[in-house]
């Protein structure tokens, strides 16, 4: 189903598929589905007119293409050059297999989990994902309201195209706002502020978006897809420019005329200490990827990693954040959870996260393909999803709780 025009428009399984093959990354899993056996009953299903029909969440992907405008599709679906990190991360949980155990009493099997003393009702979190007007109407606040009802706990971009305090009303619980600090120490003292008196218990920095003046990401498939887009867009875009600085409510009422980039060249162990003194609450770092960058900040004071590569958005490594996991939970050892997010789209994907070491497991993409195609309902049947297919996975694994999945429940996969 697709708003255009304030019409509904009903999509069949069959048309959608169809569609995918216009982006690289989105061709590959196109391809995948293509070979499916599953896939062999699409031609006669009925149209998809609500979100507890869909049967997982790739299925999203392709509805929230048909939903939005090429360049929104374009602008989630990029990654760098040839979009191979993208799907690296996705593939990189194809390259290990679930050990199955049987005689445990898994009748009381849950996914509960306790991070910073709250307690979540799996390992799993909504990731910081962009301006979500560009994706429905409802924005961050549909996306607040699915994490209020499925009690999520959720981190809000700072380019996020709503303020954080209606976000953490609408959640009904504090979130934890991500942070580009800018060049400039003075907005991002605001920025942080801000957070922190509308009651964010976390902020999250981000180190691996150094983009400054005169340099850009070769983001080829976003290019691609907003040659075919000549709409003008101006409620996402200031003067239909992508310029998330004066765009972005988290930098309303702050002197922005010399930030020139949302990241300064210059994250140093020092530029961590400064930070560390400026933040009150918890203080994570996202974005690290080598063991010897996360033992770094853990000793300059910071309260959680996660391990990120920006879904493959900003660098052409080649490196699935999933095989950068082990590395990162050994050097850092239990002193700080290490989160994942990454090419999450099944629940045996958060059983093999939590095997190699992670403490929580964040989703972007998924939950605006939720979002995009359905609104709140949307994300909500992607965080259900995923959710009972870990539930399923464990039962099946013999590990009643998270504390129960050790390294030893996975293995290199014997086929490619």
């Amino acid at each position: 189903m697709d708003k255009k025009n304030g019409q509904l428009r009903m999509v069949s399984r069959r048309s959608v598929l169809g569609g995918l093959a216009v982006l690289p990354a989105a061709a590959a899993y196109a391809l995948d589905a293509a070979q499916s056996p599953s896939q062999l009953f699409l031609r006669d299903a009925p149209p998809i007119t609500s979100a507890d029909q869909v049967l997982n969440v790739m299925e999203f992907e392709a509805l929230a293409r048909t939903a939005l405008p090429p360049a929104h599709f374009g602008y989630i679906a990029t990654g760098t050059d040839d979009d191979r990190t993208v799907a690296r991360n996705h593939d990189a949980y194809l390259h290990y297999e679930i050990r199955a155990h049987r005689f445990v009493d898994v009748s009381g099997v849950t996914a509960e989990r306790t991070v910073f003393g709250a307690k979540w009702p799996s390992p799993i979190y909504l990731s910081a994902v962009s301006g979500q007007r560009a994706f429905h109407p409802d924005a961050e606040l549909g996306t607040a309201q699915a994490a209020r009802s499925r009690s999520m706990q959720m981190m809000l971009s700072c380019v996020a195209s709503t303020p954080v305090e209606p976000v953490i009303q609408a959640r009904g619980a504090p979130i934890w706002q991500q942070l580009y600090p800018t060049d400039d120490w003075n907005v991002t003292e605001g920025v942080v502020r801000r957070a922190e008196r509308a009651g964010a218990t976390a902020i999250v920095l981000t180190v691996d978006s150094q983009v400054g003046r005169g340099y850009t990401r070769n983001n080829e498939t976003l290019a691609r897809a907003m040659r075919i887009d000549n709409r003008t867009c101006t409620d996402c875009h200031v003067n239909n420019s992508h310029d998330p600085v004066h765009r972005a409510p988290m930098f309303e009422g702050l002197d922005v005329s010399h930030v020139d980039a949302l990241a300064p060249p210059n994250i140093t162990p020092q530029y961590l200490d400064r930070l560390r003194k400026l933040v009150t609450v918890k203080f994570m770092v996202k974005g690290v990827v080598e063991g010897e960058d996360a033992a770094l900040a853990v000793n300059h004071g910071v309260d959680g990693v996660i391990v990120s590569n920006h879904g493959g958005r900003n660098e052409e490594t080649l490196r699935a954040t999933l095989d950068c996991l082990p590395g990162v939970a050994a050097a850092v050892g239990k002193r700080v959870p290490v989160l994942l997010d990454g090419g999450v789209r099944r629940g045996t994907d958060v059983f093999k996260a939590i095997a190699l070491g992670a403490t929580g497991v964040g989703i972007g993409r998924p939950q605006v393909w939720g979002l995009a195609a359905f609104g709140q309902s949307g994300v909500e049947r992607v965080i259900d999803l995923l959710n009972r297919e870990l539930l399923q996975i464990m039962r099946q694994a013999g590990t009643p709780t998270l504390a129960d999945i050790k390294p030893t429940h996975v293995m290199a996969s014997t086929w490619r």
